[in-house]
């Protein structure tokens, strides 16, 4: 780095970022910053490349040129323990090939502190079960998380992130497999994070989730950035329509000033 340049700020930061596969490139030329207390949202339609960034940024994919970096220090430097304290993964709701309990898996989140095989102390058991209570789940302590329910497995994997006691959360389309009523809880759970001093990073598919809980708003369309920038000014008709490729319609609360959009 040049000296005469100062290091990026913020918890988590991106600047000339491209990504993707050894031979593939997916996308190129994000800048990104997320600070603690504050929610990120990435938008975009499917295959955009929004998983393969967040992977990028996670660490789990090396970058295609740019850099990553966690509280100005550069991600491929930090060990991996290092890395798990610093930041949470929750990938999108899918199946399991191993029926461990649902205490298991969010125990798992635990390993960034106590390591991969030693053994859950009390604390650590006693952080699991208020993470399972947290998000509401604790009834399903017991149960193999191959038999119940995808939304119930999400919320599980929400739970083991919180265990971790990371300072980063990210998010990949969290109320994907959610009924109405447990978004709302999810979308909930993210505020709660940003007002405990937690950055968070979500993807989502519905800008009235961007809207309504985060702080800014990037628009990925075919790995390219689209606009960046608070949610108030990035999310308009326009933008949302060259995002998606489909006419918007914006329905604005004339007492509050808060707006919808929906498919046109």
């Amino acid at each position: 780095m040049n000296p005469l340049v100062s290091p990026p700020t913020g918890l988590l930061t991106a600047r000339g970022l491209a990504f993707g596969y050894p031979g593939r490139e997916i996308g190129r030329g994000i800048d990104l910053s997320v600070a603690g207390g504050e929610v990120l949202a990435l938008l975009g339609p499917n295959g955009g490349g929004k998983t393969t960034l967040l992977k990028t940024l996670l660490g789990l994919l090396a970058p295609l040129a740019g850099t990553v970096a966690v509280e100005g220090r550069p991600l491929a430097a930090l060990p991996a323990r290092a890395r798990a304290k610093a930041m949470a993964y929750v990938p999108q709701s899918a199946g399991s090939a191993f029926a461990f309990t649902a205490r298991a898996v969010v125990l798992m989140g635990r390993s960034a502190h106590t390591g991969l095989f030693s053994a859950p102390s009390r604390a650590d058991h006693a952080a699991a079960e208020a993470a399972l209570a947290r998000l509401g789940v604790p009834h399903l302590a017991d149960r193999p998380i191959t038999r119940i329910s995808g939304g119930e497995r999400q919320l599980v994997l929400i739970a083991r992130a919180l265990a971790q006691e990371p300072r980063l959360v990210i998010l990949d389309e969290p109320t994907a497999s959610l009924d109405f009523g447990n978004q709302g809880k999810v979308m909930r759970e993210i505020a709660r994070l940003r007002a405990d001093g937690l950055g968070v990073v979500f993807t989502t598919h519905d800008p009235n989730q961007a809207a309504r809980y985060a702080d800014r708003a990037l628009l990925l369309r075919a790995g390219r950035r689209l606009a960046e920038g608070p949610v108030a000014e990035v999310l308009e008709a326009g933008r949302l329509e060259e995002l998606y490729g489909a006419p918007i319609e914006v329905v604005r609360n004339e007492t509050t000033g808060a707006r919808a959009f929906l498919p046109g």
